[in-house]
């Protein structure tokens, strides 16, 4: 399979959408955000006409209130993969959420999935308590767990809540594959000030489009507030907007800062940790696809 990895406005779409035109490919959703049904603009997803063009699949399935974690997706992929192999296509996987490709191809630690029941018990103590408080006491309970972001922290109380163990021997135990593949791995690595530009233009295109009637609709259905597709870079700059706390200025510059910012942590990730077959610094590139055809022959 072809994998197509980049930060956020870095064309990894456009040219996902190119090779599975040209290659007989599925295009396969590999970014956090994109797979929850509100806010495509905002997310970038593709467009009608794009899917038209191409099979897309894990894109926009999901409501604010749910949730999914890495291991829910790989076996999304996995399966997605496995039905594109039986009917002759290439899957073209693209995304910047560099743990799901991390996952897809080197595997996942043996960590269980937690019960409904559980989730549900650690979300209502977390709202009982507040979160800094909830966080102390779990930093009391599991000593060994060293992160602080509410999500991997809540999931990493699940762990220990279901099992009586630490996330973190879970994580020592040796990996699991979904699936045993050749990949082509691309990145997009662009040079700083053009991406940075591209970054700035499309939040642009995106706030004179369809963005803020997407962000109001979304609030109107009462998300929860640690709902993943709250981090979706632009929605709470539009929200503080529509609700009157900045101009409408200030939340373009703000969510422009944001997403730079997002885009450099992601660019750092991939260069450090994705063993890329072949980096991409012009989007115009015209090489890519006679690698592509070399790498599936």
């Amino acid at each position: 399979m072809i994998v197509v990895a980049g930060p956020t406005a870095s064309g990894k779409s456009s040219l996902a959408l190119d090779l599975a035109q040209r290659l007989n490919g599925i295009v396969m959703n590999a970014d956090s955000i994109q797979i929850y049904r509100d806010v495509p603009t905002l997310t970038a997803r593709p467009k009608p006409a794009d899917e038209e063009k191409a099979e897309h699949r894990l894109y926009g399935f999901l409501e604010p209130q749910e949730t999914y974690s890495v291991f829910q997706w790989v076996q999304s992929a996995a399966r997605e993969i496995k039905r594109a192999w039986a009917k002759g296509k290439v899957p073209v996987v693209v995304g910047g959420t560099g743990f799901y490709l991390q996952t897809l191809i080197k595997g996942i630690s043996a960590v269980p999935q937690t019960q409904d029941d559980i989730r549900r018990q650690i979300r209502q103590e977390v709202e009982t308590l507040g979160y800094e408080k909830f966080l102390k006491r779990f930093q009391q309970k599991d000593p060994l767990f060293s992160f602080t972001d509410p999500q991997r922290v809540m999931r990493a109380a699940e762990v220990l809540s279901q099992t009586g163990r630490s996330i973190t021997y879970w994580q020592s135990l040796p990996f699991q594959k979904e699936i045993e593949a050749d990949f082509f791995k691309i990145l997009m690595d662009l040079p700083r000030a053009v991406l940075y530009e591209r970054c700035n233009e499309r939040f642009g295109l995106m706030l004179r489009g369809t963005a803020v009637e997407e962000v109001r609709l979304l609030f109107s259905k009462e998300p929860p507030a640690d709902s993943p597709i709250l981090k979706a870079l632009g929605v709470m700059e539009i929200k503080d907007y529509l609700d009157g706390r900045i101009s409408q200025e200030e939340a373009t510059e703000h969510a422009c800062q944001m997403t730079r910012n997002y885009a450099k942590r992601q660019m750092t990730w991939f260069r450090h940790r994705f063993e890329a077959d072949d980096v991409v610094n012009d989007v115009k590139s015209t090489d890519i696809l006679t690698k592509a055809l070399h790498f599936l022959e």
